[in-house]
């Protein structure tokens, strides 16, 4: 049938009643923004914040959340839409697959990798810089770190890292809990989502007394700034137009946007909504609003209390703690607290990011696109625990061997790259039914499409060239893999029509 074939959306919503073939409803709306926002706030956050302005955008990081911001209400609006649509499972590759085709559906699915797999690993990378950093320090260097990574310690000496294993401890223990069951997984992450929070606003609130004028000016960073020295100590250099002024401000964007990395992942979980119609909207937009405000009050008083210049030489994943520690005398038990409720928050960031690439699996492997060990579900909790295993290898493979910039990148490039197919899927299927029932409707079409796509470009492009290639290679491989796996096994591919069709596709709409 080729490799444009789509899936019709009576295709789509002829899933399997619940029962023990098919995921369990359990989650409400509330669940579902707190999923977003248990997703959302984490390592883009307390790492990604302190790496931009200390690299690109100096104090115009907020700047930067504002344009990553923006980007992503266009693409958020787009996915609210297709969620209300299409209550299945899958998220952005669902979306693709019947409005693209299967090649684009298999890309987009690929891509998504990227985002939850090692948006996954990245965040366990941080988890353990705080964890080291809570036991002051006592786990050694070597065992806590990529061997990509190095550093000079007081004394002069050089330390090579070997392996990450707490990064690996914290993914085993969460793969377990997901693998338990889904509602489990969501009430944990809401108590860790209410602690998160509560710590976020007690930063601002007493940071703002601590911020100094003077790290605000200039705002954005000079052509001529003085050049930054590394922990390895090597020199950083501003001049290049993407490490100052407003180029640094976009690149900025690029990397903060990480931080907004998870609303999306609400949509993956839309086939475990009570009723993904009404609350899947909710918890996308609801989630991406709250995280927003936060977002920008947070890196205004975090660039403030200290200069962006120390976030290259010191802090790294640590930055905030580093913050408080060094400039906020007195408050040495909010630089714990703020450590202790990190560590929860990464957490569930990393919970949220396994359970969205499960899910995606789960779904390319019903489609046959993926092997069937994807979408085993087992027999009591009702969970697709083999994917949640190999997950785990595969995701700490990551973990225990790549430096957080180097993960953190291209799960920002990854994500980029669905939102921009989904904005075109959005502009797609308003042409092409037109009538159809959408309970949820993306304003402005084809304004808000187009803002999102040219947005999302803009910061793809001024991403590291190492990560572009780095994505291309990622792209081919699994090229590889869909015409050597995918195009055999297709179920649409191979059945056509003979794919069940929904009885009363109406009334499912």
């Amino acid at each position: 049938m080729g490799l444009f074939v789509k899936k019709s959306l009576e295709q789509l919503m002829a899933t399997p009643e619940e029962g023990h073939g098919s995921l369990k409803r359990t989650l409400g709306a509330g669940s579902l923004i707190a999923l977003g926002i248990g997703a959302i706030i984490g390592a883009g956050l307390f790492v990604r914040t302190a790496a931009a302005a200390g690299a690109h955008a100096g104090s115009a990081v907020t700047i930067s959340f504002i344009i990553a911001a923006v980007g992503c209400a266009f693409a958020g609006l787009c996915y609210a839409e297709f969620a209300s649509i299409i209550p299945i499972a899958g998220s952005a590759y669902t979306y693709a697959y019947a409005t693209m085709g299967e090649i684009v559906a298999w890309i987009i699915g690929w891509a998504l990798v990227l985002e939850y797999a090692l948006g996954a690993a990245t965040v366990s990378i941080s988890w353990s810089e705080y964890a080291n950093k809570l036991l002051g320090g006592r786990i050694p260097f070597e065992w806590c770190h990529s061997p990509l990574e190095k550093a000079i310690d007081a004394a002069g000496v050089t330390h090579q890292g070997v392996i990450n294993l707490p990064a690996l401890f914290i993914l085993f223990l969460l793969s377990a809990l997901l693998i338990k069951g889904t509602q489990e997984s969501a009430t944990v992450n809401a108590i860790i989502v209410f602690v998160k929070v509560a710590i976020v606003l007690v930063f601002i609130a007493i940071g703002w007394q601590y911020i100094n004028p003077a790290h605000h000016t200039p705002y954005l960073i000079p052509a001529n700034a003085p050049n930054a020295t590394l922990p390895d100590g090597t020199s950083y250099s501003y001049a290049p137009f993407f490490n100052h002024g407003w180029g640094g401000v976009l690149t900025g964007a690029g990397i903060v946007f990480f931080a907004f990395i998870g609303f999306d992942a609400v949509s993956t979980a839309a086939q475990e909504a009570k009723n993904p119609k009404r609350d899947m909207p909710i918890g996308i937009l609801g989630s991406l609003v709250v995280c927003t405000v936060l977002y920008i009050l947070f890196s205004w008083v975090l660039t403030g209390v200290a200069p962006y210049q120390d976030f290259m030489h010191a802090g790294k994943e640590a930055s905030v703690a580093y913050a408080i520690s060094t400039y906020m005398h007195g408050f040495g038990w909010l630089s714990t607290l703020v450590t202790i409720a990190i560590l929860a928050g990464f957490s569930s960031v990393i919970l949220v990011m396994l359970l969205g690439q499960s899910r995606v699996f789960y779904t390319m492997s019903t489609d046959g696109l993926l092997p069937k060990v994807f979408s085993d579900l087992h027999p009591k909790f009702r969970t697709p625990y083999k994917s949640n295993m190999i997950l785990f290898i595969f995701v700490g493979l990551f973990a225990a061997f790549l430096p957080e910039s180097i993960a953190g990148d291209l799960t920002s490039i990854g994500t980029l790259f669905a939102f921009v197919l989904v904005c075109i899927g959005v502009m797609l299927l308003r042409k092409t039914n037109p009538t159809m029932v959408r309970p949820f409707k993306t304003p402005l079409v084809p304004l808000v499409p187009i803002l999102g796509i040219i947005i999302c470009l803009a910061m793809i492009i001024s991403l590291p060239l190492s990560t572009q290639l780095s994505a291309l290679a990622w792209l081919v491989i699994g090229l590889i893999i869909y015409f050597s796996y995918g195009t055999k096994n297709s179920k649409l591919g191979s059945a056509g029509d003979s794919l069940p069709i929904a009885s009363d596709f109406e009334k499912l709409k």
